[in-house]
């Protein structure tokens, strides 16, 4: 790509399904790893050719005349069936380029192919108990959670656990549903009912037909439009924009926000008798900072899939998990994994320490990551909240108790130097 489009060049490998940018001259600006792996090509062989056969009379065309986002399940070139989703995206120099995500099809797939929640506390456990209840019921379910907290992971668990499974999740993002897309994008169109539309397109509703229906952050859908949705789930019918002709769709309904419904409710924003048809399964999705026992085995998991990405073996030192552990996480995993993927890029020799562990700083107008350089005071008092370091100190408590108090013995038994012990027991105040 070139030089003014640099920050979609660094876009690319933030993705990890496969993952296509191309410009609008329909040329492939460039693919990442997770393209070439999943495809066994590679990406020179990609860069710079046409987008399709067909092109400028394809899909990617399409979305650079109307700026409609779209998804659509695709045949390619290999005969495999695969869903599209595509984006347009805009270049730091205000250039318009598409962003392709590609998702294979296959109900033989394994459950655990892709992305997966991990955990094994308490609250994770209880939290995976519930999914499961809900994914073996047919009600619709509710995932009310904080923005970063895994939803669409959530609702991929409910649908692969479903009786439902074996056919597609189709994710409708209504952060992008304006007035004008909404119908044409859940319910799709006939040829010729506007101006633009040259061919039938079927909508996500339809196309989630014996599926699931995921509808990400559907406190943003528009007021105007609710009743239409509503109408939809409640009968299974509807008709495509410019048609005449009721069509029937079987869905599993489960839906996400980070937003308050019950208040937008009582605000008159979001309907009152829709709220109650999607809520009749209501889950609350944990933050990270409720089940900080976890991130240890999430970070672990983070690291071993950035390292199959990039062919590296990342590790983490104890010091650095502490420092993860000290840390609230308001963007919660979201924000743990870009961190992660950060100090991987700043390490030297593949392993994480304790300086290369940044926490992201919000600020009035951006984003950014900031070093963390507590003083001693500050720290400590971090760390003390830590459930590594409460961990940890159980343990040496023990230890004297087991040798009476013996730093020789103790020391020799965690592997450590009595200098280090000696700090470790004036830090933990244990006598």
């Amino acid at each position: 790509m070139s030089e003014n489009s640099i920050s979609l060049t660094s876009l690319l490998e933030t993705h990890e399904q496969p993952f296509m940018v191309i410009d609008n001259s329909l040329k492939v600006m460039g693919v990442n790893k997770a393209w070439e792996q999943s495809f066994a090509v590679s990406r020179d062989d990609y860069v710079g050719r046409r987008c399709c056969e067909n092109a400028p009379n394809c899909r990617h065309q399409e979305l650079f005349k109307k700026l409609e986002p779209y998804e659509a399940s695709i045949i390619n070139e290999q005969h495999k069936k695969l869903t599209v989703r595509g984006v347009p995206l805009l270049d730091k120099d205000g250039t318009l380029y598409l962003g392709e995500t590609v998702k294979h099809i296959s109900i033989t797939q394994s459950m655990s192919d892709g992305p997966r929640m991990v955990g094994s506390s308490p609250t994770f456990l209880d939290y995976q108990k519930k999914l499961l209840h809900a994914a073996q019921s047919q009600v619709p379910v509710f995932l009310a959670g904080e923005t970063g907290t895994g939803k669409e992971l959530a609702a991929d668990f409910i649908h692969k656990n479903s009786d439902r499974a074996e056919y597609e999740l189709v994710i409708v993002d209504c952060t992008v549903l304006s007035e004008d897309l909404f119908e044409s994008e859940l319910f799709g169109h006939e040829k010729g009912s506007f101006t633009g539309a040259g061919a039938v397109k079927k909508g996500l509703f339809e196309m989630a037909d014996k599926g699931t229906l995921f509808l990400d952050e559907i406190g943003e859908l528009p007021l105007s439009q609710q009743p239409k949705l509503l109408r939809a789930l409640e009968t299974g019918q509807f008709r495509r924009v410019g048609g005449t002709k009721a069509l029937l769709s079987d869905v599993r309904v489960v839906c996400a926000t980070h937003r308050n419904l019950g208040q937008m409710v009582k605000d008159g924003l979001f309907r009152e008798d829709l709220f109650y048809r999607l809520s009749v399964f209501p889950i609350q999705v944990p933050a990270l900072r409720q089940r900080m026992k976890d991130i240890p085995e999430i970070a672990d998991y983070l690291l071993n899939n950035l390292g199959k990405r990039e062919g590296k073996d990342f590790s983490i030192e104890k010091t650095a998990l502490i420092k993860l552990l000290g840390h609230q996480w308001p963007g919660n995993i979201r924000e743990l994994k870009n961190s992660l993927q950060l100090a991987a890029s700043l390490c030297t020799n593949n392993c994480i320490t304790e300086a290369d562990i940044n926490y992201m700083q919000q600020t009035e107008n951006n984003v950014l990551y900031h070093p963390t350089h507590e003083d001693g005071a500050d720290k400590n008092k971090v760390l003390q909240g830590s459930p590594l370091v409460q961990m940890e100190s159980e343990v040496i408590q023990r230890l004297i108790e087991k040798y009476q108090g013996n730093r020789k013995l103790i020391a020799a038994e965690m592997d450590i130097s009595e200098r280090t012990l000696y700090r470790k027991l004036k830090r933990f105040n244990l006598n």
